[in-house]
């Protein structure tokens, strides 16, 4: 049973109380015509109402102490719903469930109805929000700084298979949970020209637009703090020209603020063009300035010394996006403040950490000098300085080494050089940032890179979103595993009793209950909840290799169809994920995977031994579906191309065995949860880049499988597009010819280990005993200890509380 944790005052009535109140004199209705909307922003602002005593309380005590502050920068904050995390993280969420039944309304159908904030895509934007909640857990001052985007990323549907893309709508309705800060509004530049006034560059901006704040409270577990995301919105600096407009010319009169709102519309824009790079980058300066102005208003409200920045001040660049952090913090604390180069240079870099994503080098943002420096001339200017202070100071740097390299800012290289300390976010990702990524500046600078392996808050992934499992924790564990997660090594000792391994079958099986249910409504087709539910739910991308899990599926198929009678395990395959709009081959594996669905799906010979589900629209909401009733986590990336993953430590919390290479976090999955619960495949590092120094590697690899050339045949043949029979052609091509992933000379090793997995499932006590030891072997995964590690390592900063 949850206890109101925060306000031990409160009790069902008060809180009906307050529902009601804001019913009526916020919303402006009464009970008997309000819509499930209406009770949904009742309850959320009656929530809200117990967020800011706390939200005030925690910004007070930081002022009052003048604790030093964390300010997390990042281009994406995937927050997901927040009514019933806040409900969970305050104790009230059966006290809600009971006092809305009381007014005969169904609190799932109330949480449902919330719109997830469009403000993420992936990984990074879902640890930079799981960083948020355990830093206000953990009682860390800090700011969360990003951009408030009207449609996000996209949404998601599928059109004869294709994905199709459509703007997200979530502020299409008032959202309870933002508070409007006019007060806290900031000019941004672009473009323009540099003068020389009185011996000092002057910038003079060509465009200008309005940073306006807009603060979201993120409550950490029992409500015992809370910090701030703010996300800026971007408005005109020129009035509606009303003269204009008089004059009839409608459009022209409203076109400043349409183009200032352009800046806050949408996630990643294609950048294929000239017009889509500029606005990317003016973007990411937008919301880097916009910060670095609200920073140091904030420091020199209070301190007059800027050299003393470091000692107040810690800023963490959430990968490459925000990397023009260190130029615009030194062209402030130069032209603005009046400080000279190496001092600002030194400030900047004493406050600025970097926290790289990515070993893939075009991932690695790099600028065209003349893009550069034409949206931010001024900048184009600290760039070069920087990288010829850099040069002179450590003259052995190599001469193919610099930020300004072939006509290109290299916002990698930038972010490193601008920063005191750079982290790789597992420990097999940082020795890869070492090594592969940046080895002469590794050399340079020997003790900069460190690890911070990643997290997941395990309020968000445990307690709310596996309820069932999480009651169970609690009988078996007791009370406080939710902020002291590796008392999870409890049930380690429960592993072998018949009674707790019955218990936590059952939770399993009433979230695949569910879960089916939903597939039925979803997506019109029926699944056994006896199947082994098998899940890859992350962006659509060659190195994450979905495609490899298709191709296996196909085999699979052909093999029942040869011999349907065989003892099979049943499956579900279950997919979930976007391309980005312009990756046409990451596109044409999205409608691969829905032409093999209909056709398997559609098959009454194999019946319930094979189903493929993708439902469309991924997103934080659906993973909090599909990631309780997993029975097996997928996460095949290519050995050396994924950073970390997190969605691996939210199945293996949710009592899901990985199938999976070495790569990212899963080597340290691995060695926490041990080889026997674990199926481990493929090629290492080392083995995957040596595979690639032969030219016909993928050749070789399918001739050898038969398996696997049957695929391809069923493939090319249009065995799933009979309507096109040549629509893969491409796909099969590449192959055969052009497989850098090595999704054929891992095939047949997946194709292996995916019938150890069938053989372990098959073995009831033995499964249930893997899956229960993945939760117990957790604990390791919390971001609460990540949280802790950077606030020791990078931060320099103690906690509040």
């Amino acid at each position: 049973m949850d206890m109101p944790v925060n306000d031990q005052s409160l009790t069902p009535n008060l809180l009906k109380t307050d529902v009601l109140r804001h019913l009526t004199f916020t919303l402006g209705k009464d009970a008997p015509n309000a819509s499930v909307y209406d009770w949904r922003m009742a309850l959320s602002f009656a929530i809200r109402d117990r967020i800011v005593d706390p939200w005030f309380a925690s910004t007070r005590k930081t002022w009052a102490g003048d604790h030093k502050r964390v300010y997390y920068l990042s281009m994406e904050f995937l927050i997901g719903r927040i009514l019933e995390d806040a409900t969970v993280n305050l104790g009230l969420r059966d006290m809600a469930v009971d006092v809305m039944a009381g007014f005969g309304q169904d609190f799932r159908e109330i949480v449902d109805d919330e719109p997830d904030a469009a403000l993420g895509n992936g990984g990074l934007g879902r640890l930079a929000a799981c960083f948020m909640e355990s830093m206000a857990t953990l009682g860390c001052p800090a700011y969360g700084y990003g951009i408030r985007y009207e449609h996000g990323l996209f949404r998601q549907r599928f059109e004869g298979g294709q994905q199709v893309e459509t703007p997200e709508d979530w502020l299409s309705q008032r959202n309870a949970w933002d508070f409007e800060r006019p007060e806290s509004s900031y000019t941004i530049g672009f473009k323009g020209r540099v003068e020389t006034v009185d011996g000092r560059e002057v910038w003079v901006p060509g465009e200008t637009v309005t940073a306006s704040a807009h603060d979201t409270p993120v409550v950490g577990w029992q409500g015992k703090w809370a910090n701030t995301l703010r996300l800026w919105a971007a408005k005109s600096t020129t009035q509606f020209d009303l003269a204009r407009f008089n004059r009839g010319d409608y459009a022209a009169a409203a076109e400043p603020e349409a183009l200032a709102r352009t800046l806050s519309r949408v996630l990643y824009p294609d950048d294929t063009t000239y017009q889509g790079k500029e606005l990317r980058l003016k973007q990411e300066f937008f919301l880097t300035s916009a910060a670095l102005q609200d920073i140091l208003r904030r420091f020199t409200s209070a301190h007059s010394d800027l050299t003393t920045l470091p000692h107040h001040v810690a800023i963490q660049m959430n990968d490459t996006h925000p990397a023009i952090a260190g130029p615009e913090l030194i062209r402030l604390l130069m032209d603005e403040h009046g400080m000279e180069f190496e001092p600002a240079l030194n400030t900047a870099r004493d406050c600025l950490g970097y926290t790289n994503h990515t070993l893939l080098p075009e991932a690695l943002e790099r600028w065209a000098t003349f893009t550069f420096g034409t949206v931010l001339p001024r900048h184009m200017q600290i760039v070069e300085r920087i990288d010829g202070w850099h040069r002179r100071t450590y003259p052995n740097r190599p001469h193919y080494v610099g930020i300004v390299k072939h006509h290109e800012v290299r916002m990698g290289e930038l972010a490193f050089v601008m920063a005191h300390k750079v982290n790789g976010v597992s420990a097999l990702h940082s020795d890869l940032v070492k090594t592969n990524l940046f080895p002469e500046l590794h050399r340079l600078h020997p003790d900069r890179i460190v690890n911070q392996t990643n997290g997941v808050t395990p309020r968000r992934w445990l307690k709310m979103c596996n309820p069932a499992l999480a009651g169970l924790i609690t009988r078996t564990v007791g009370d406080g595993w939710e902020s002291d997660l590796d008392r999870l090594d409890g049930l380690a000792q429960h592993v072998d009793d018949a009674a707790f391994l019955a218990e936590f079958d059952a939770a399993k099986r009433a979230n695949k209950v569910a879960l089916g249910g939903w597939i039925a409504d979803h997506c019109g087709v029926q699944v056994n909840p006896d199947a082994l539910f098998d899940v890859q739910i992350k962006r659509i991308h060659e190195y994450k290799r979905q495609l490899l899990n298709i191709l296996q599926t196909i085999a699979h198929w052909d093999r029942i169809k040869a011999d349907p009678n065989a003892n099979w395990v049943p499956r579900v395959k279950i997919f979930g994920g976007k391309s980005a709009p312009g990756y046409a081959v990451a596109k044409e594996i999205i409608h691969l995977i829905n032409d093999v669905a209909s056709v398997i799906n559609a098959d009454e010979a194999v019946g319930d031994l094979l189903k493929v589900i993708y439902p469309a629209n991924y997103n934080v909401s659906m993973a909090e579906r599909l990631i309780p009733a997993a029975d097996l986590s997928e996460q095949i990336s290519t050995a050396g191309k994924e950073a970390s993953g997190t969605g691996n430590m939210k199945f293996m919390m949710n009592g899901a065995p990985t199938i999976g290479t070495l790569d990212g976090a899963n080597v340290e999955i691995l060695q926490e949860v041990g080889a026997d619960n674990f199926f481990l495949f493929g090629m290492t590092t080392d083995e995957a880049m040596a595979r690639r120094q032969d030219p016909e590697h993928s050749r070789k690899a399918i001739e050898e499988s038969q398996a696997l050339q049957d695929v391809l045949q069923m493939i090319a043949e249009g065995r799933f597009s009979p309507d096109q029979p040549s629509r893969y052609h491409d796909l099969v091509h590449r192959i055969w010819h052009h497989d850098y992933f090595l999704v054929a000379s891992d095939f047949d090793a997946y194709d292996f280990a995916q019938g150890q997995v069938d053989a372990a499932y098959a073995n009831r006590n033995r499964w249930l005993r893997m899956a229960a030891m993945n939760t117990a072997r957790s604990g390791y995964f919390s971001s609460d200890r990540t949280i802790k590690s950077y606030m020791k390592d990078i931060w320099s900063v103690t906690s509040a509380l």
